[in-house]
């Protein structure tokens, strides 16, 4: 079973996959893949590693801002909620990917980072980090929301340097080849791994063009970003931000995997990712309608006032 280094690709022997019959692209746009960017004595330092460095600053950078912008915490706290979000979110998104293959010694291994696992264990982090240093708790959320859009935003960057989690074959003038990568996209590697059906006649050797989703979801996360900093800036309700951007990133996971080449489609046509970002919204929505229902209740409110 082949384990990439961004996000766990399943053993297609234990997850049902669906076959669909593709074609082989027309000339595509070539690769923009870096396997590696240099050497430290025996580690290598790959574009992922660095953009998953590059991230977690860009992280700090928004948090800082939104902390001061929303008035909450001093930097000490921003400084705090950092190391929390980067040590939980590694440790989240690598007991995920163990606990997927049911094996704890990946764990140690430098492939598999998921996004979701990150994001519950960074969440449960930064959640002690708050409530120990006895901060409004919404209004820090506010803060970092933005924070996560503007990580995962840079942080598929690098995914793509590393031709990672990219899409299903398309035939538009931007789809993109990666010959190397955890599973190249080449005709063999696509069936055996994702099921794909290509015309018998062509070489399994055969480079094929797929949707650049890396691209697609840094563009959207950013858009989701820039929309959460004006919201901030715009003196949104306490608990909004956090809920809007939080809910965006989600729709845009749920949305993406449609166009993703993935193997784990457990779910009728519907990937975990999917699932889990369909019970994400669903717990946004059950937290807005909680909050909208507590502030009529209170005295003075308008729905207080009218009974």
């Amino acid at each position: 079973m082949y384990r990439p280094s961004c996000e766990p690709m399943y053993d297609r022997h234990t997850a049902p996959v669906r076959s669909r019959r593709a074609t082989l692209a027309s000339p595509p746009t070539p690769d923009p893949m870096i396997p590696e960017l240099f050497h430290v004595g025996p580690f290598s330092v790959s574009p992922f590693g660095l953009m998953l460095v590059a991230a977690f600053l860009g992280g700090y950078a928004q948090l800082r801002w939104g902390m001061k912008r929303i008035g909450v915490g001093s930097d000490d706290d921003s400084n705090a909620i950092l190391v929390a979000a980067a040590i939980g979110g590694l440790l989240g998104g690598k007991l995920y990917y163990a606990a997927l293959y049911s094996d704890w010694h990946l764990i140690y291994n430098r492939a598999g980072i998921v996004f979701y696992g990150s994001l519950i264990g960074g969440a449960l982090a930064v959640t002690w980090v708050i409530r120990r240093r006895r901060l409004p708790f919404a209004r820090c959320a506010d803060a970092a929301a933005p924070s996560i859009a503007i990580g995962y935003a840079i942080g598929r960057v690098g995914c793509l340097l590393v031709g990672d989690d990219y899409g299903l074959p398309t035939n538009l003038p931007w789809g993109m080849t990666f010959p190397e990568g955890p599973i190249p996209t080449r005709v063999g590697a696509l069936e055996s791994n994702f099921g794909l059906e290509f015309d018998p006649s062509l070489d399994p050797s055969a480079l094929v063009a797929v949707h650049p989703t890396q691209l697609y979801e840094t563009l959207i996360a950013l858009a989701i970003w820039l929309f959460g900093r004006r919201l901030i800036q715009r003196g949104a309700g306490v608990g909004t931000t956090a809920l809007s951007v939080l809910a965006l990133l989600a729709g845009e996971r749920f949305a993406i995997e449609f166009l993703r080449a993935k193997d784990d489609r457990w779910f009728g046509a519907l990937t975990l990712a999917q699932v889990i970002s369909l019970g994400l919204l669903l717990l946004l929505l059950a937290i807005a309608v909680a909050r909208r229902v507590s502030a009529r209740r209170r005295p003075g409110s308008r729905g207080a006032a009218a009974a």
